[in-house]
């Protein structure tokens, strides 16, 4: 069996053979008939009636069906994939589902290709089918990264009702790339299914993920004959058909085919990486080949040779070699530097003030560094390997570590893949420490603390030495910590008034630091003017903003007029819902994938409130001390008395794991409920007897 099945939940990498209900057969194509053909819509679907069930989604996937082959081409194969999709479009938030892109992969001039593009808009126009035609001149094509173009097109005339349909025929030179499958979207899906006809020259592992098996799980035999040009010789084994410049060679097949029915929207949630780790998805990797009379060729992909060819790739090795222009930046810095750490962080703000990181993300540099330098800007790539290179310079062994960012999907371990990794930082062995993991793309973090972006787990470090290549845990550093300390008196008439001292640590002042950067003061202070709706906010001091290695500090002055008159009866107050979380960000009852945090969490929240003279509480609310099992996260709630006429209001959630599994997910939800509910809970403040 050329094709290994392995089955991916929920993201975890748990590999486990599918077994798979094998037929005997000819030609697959033949076999089995296809779940829709384009041009035939049931005109049922352009009303209403059958969607009804719907009424919550924005639109529907009626149908998503692909096929991918081999076919010959040269003296080789190619990857021949095609798509049909039709889509009911249910309400204007929808639209967005007529606009289609196509990752197209390219690489030294040569790219995949799109034909036979085919798109249609039906509507039901009194009665009647209405089509509106994609016009010939209807896609474009915008640049995404370095190797991948995007085909994109936009069906026309779409309304709320409207059915869309499309189609299209890609071919790619790039066996490596058979093309993925994503079963899940962000919208419901009535029939999702992929079927892969593979020759029995190419082997693939194909790793299912999912949290539900397939419906359709159906394993084929056939054959299918391939025209190539004649580089294979006579005792090869061609079949009938060979001629002067070229052959027909017959090679038997594999063939899948998976389908799931009514698979719901996939609903992104708070804390959580990308949305493709959680989908259920196939995806395929070349592992080898073999021609007939030819041996076999293990194609599977290892840590050491991923080693070698980035080290050996002038886009990657060839740019760690070359910065004789920051030469005069880095001299002396050695010596004025002895300390390691001090070292390296000084060359980490040479780059920065060298090259601005632009936003974009990518593992390769694809032009020279001296280019970057010179505008000023550029990718994490540029900025990384250009660290790289100059800590080697000032006498710092320094390694490439590949990550891949929470936005482009988590790496396994078992399986080497290059392109899951979009992300190169630097790790500096420190002598009986812990190694230093150096970015230079952040100048509102210290040296040795990976923007949080970056932080996916783990990361694989990259050597000259193969044997030294080895997976790095990607444990934050630093935490997100948030105090606040509020000082308010409260008048007989209601009226409030007083000051906040915030202080913001870890990624919370990198945060911080970043919002205020962005907006500026007055800005800033505006959006804690709409926070406290109906607060006079005069002023904001903001502290440490240029120390990274030290917490931000914001302070403000707030006053609340009252009713002008002294109190009739108790006044009722919920101070602390001002300063906490306005809404529990757990809101669904279960969720299925684990909750990432980024990195531990730690809120504390001192409000200490002057009462009037002559009031008092009436009732002292009751503390709470609420622990999570293991005792990985905790809340407490106290109220006390520092001093005669003041009550004292402590809150504190602390979350000591970034990751919680999925199966914690209900008493992380439950801690928050509680907090909410505390932090919510009215203060009865009334006259003394007698007063």
């Amino acid at each position: 069996m050329q094709a290994t099945l392995l089955l991916c939940r929920l993201g975890r990498v748990l590999p486990v053979l599918l077994g798979s209900f094998l037929i005997s057969g000819t030609a697959w194509a033949q076999t089995v008939p296809d779940p829709i053909k384009y041009g035939q819509i049931d005109k049922a679907d352009l009303t209403a009636a059958p969607f009804l069930g719907d009424s919550a989604a924005a639109a529907v996937v009626l149908c998503d069906y692909g096929r991918s082959r081999l076919r010959g081409k040269g003296d080789g194969l190619e990857v021949v994939f095609e798509r049909v999709t039709r889509i009911k479009i249910l309400k204007k938030s929808g639209y967005e589902e007529a606009t289609v892109e196509i990752p197209l992969y390219h690489r030294e001039g040569n790219s995949e290709k799109v034909s036979s593009l085919r798109g249609v808009t039906y509507n039901l126009v009194n009665g009647a089918v209405e089509k509106t035609k994609l016009e010939a001149n209807g896609a474009f094509f915008e640049k995404h990264t370095a190797n991948v173009n995007v085909q994109k097109f936009t069906l026309p005339n779409v309304r709320e009702g409207s059915v869309i349909e499309f189609s299209y025929t890609l071919a790619s030179d790039y066996l490596f790339n058979f093309q993925d499958w994503a079963f899940q979207r962000a919208i419901p899906v009535r029939w999702s299914e992929y079927r892969s006809s593979i020759p029995t020259f190419y082997k693939y592992n194909i790793i299912y993920q999912g949290n539900r098996p397939l419906d359709v799980n159906v394993l084929s035999t056939g054959s299918v004959s391939l025209l190539l040009d004649n580089k294979v010789s006579d005792n090869a084994g061609i079949g009938a058909g060979q001629s002067a410049g070229n052959m027909t060679l017959t090679a038997s097949t594999e063939n899948h085919q998976w389908v799931l029915k009514n698979v719901p929207a996939f609903q992104p949630e708070p804390y959580m990486t990308t949305a493709k780790d959680y989908t259920a998805r196939m995806d395929f990797e070349l592992t080898g080949e073999q021609w007939p009379d030819q041996p076999y060729k293990d194609l599977t992909g290892s840590w050491d040779k991923i080693n070698a060819r980035l080290l050996e790739s002038e886009d990657f090795g060839g740019r760690i070699s070359r910065v004789g222009f920051l030469q005069e930046q880095l001299q002396g810095l050695a010596a004025q530097y002895p300390d390691l750490k001090a070292r390296a962080a000084a060359v980490r703000q040479v780059v920065m003030a060298a090259v601005r990181y632009n936003g974009n993300d990518h593992l390769y540099a694809p032009e020279p560094l001296r280019k970057a330098f010179d505008a000023h800007r550029g990718s994490s790539a540029d900025v990384n390997l250009l660290l790289l290179a100059a800590l080697e310079q000032v006498g710092i062994k320094a390694h490439p570590l590949l990550l891949s960012t929470r936005d482009h999907g988590r790496v396994s371990k078992e399986y080497p893949m290059l392109d899951r990794f979009n992300y190169v930082v630097a790790l500096v062995p420190v002598p009986g420490e812990k190694d230093l993991l150096v970015d230079a793309t952040e100048p509102v973090l210290p040296c040795g603390v990976l923007p949080e972006r970056c932080l996916n787990r783990v990361a694989r470090l990259v050597s000259k030495v193969p044997a030294e290549g080895r997976w790095v845990d990607l444990a934050p550093s630093q935490r997100h910590v948030h105090y606040q300390q509020i000082d308010m008196t409260l008048d007989a008439q209601g009226g409030l008034s007083g000051k906040v001292h915030e202080e913001h640590g870890g990624y919370a002042a990198a945060d911080a630091r970043t919002e205020i950067a962005s907006q500026g003061e007055k800005k800033y202070l505006a959006g804690l003017q709409q926070r406290h709706e109906g607060w006079n906010l005069p002023k904001l001091t903001v502290n440490q903003a240029e120390a990274v290695d030290k917490p931000l500090s914001v302070d403000y002055e707030f006053s609340q007029a009252g009713t002008g008159q002294p109190a009739a009866g108790p006044i009722y107050l919920s101070p602390l819902s001002e300063f906490g979380p306005e809404q529990n960000p757990f809101r669904r009852e279960s969720r299925a994938f684990a909750v990432d945090f980024g990195a531990p969490q730690e809120e504390l929240l001192v409000l200490n409130l002057t009462l009037p003279a002559g009031y008092e509480l009436a009732e002292t609310p009751k503390p709470a001390a609420i622990n999570l099992p293991h005792d990985t996260g905790r809340f407490r709630y106290t109220v006390g008395s520092p001093k005669p006429g003041v009550v004292q209001l402590t809150s504190r959630l602390t979350l000591s794991n970034a990751v919680y599994p999925a199966e914690e997910y209900a008493n992380l939800r439950e801690l928050y409920r509680l907090l909410l509910a505390r932090q919510s809970e009215k203060l009865i403040i009334q006259k003394k007897a007698g007063s």
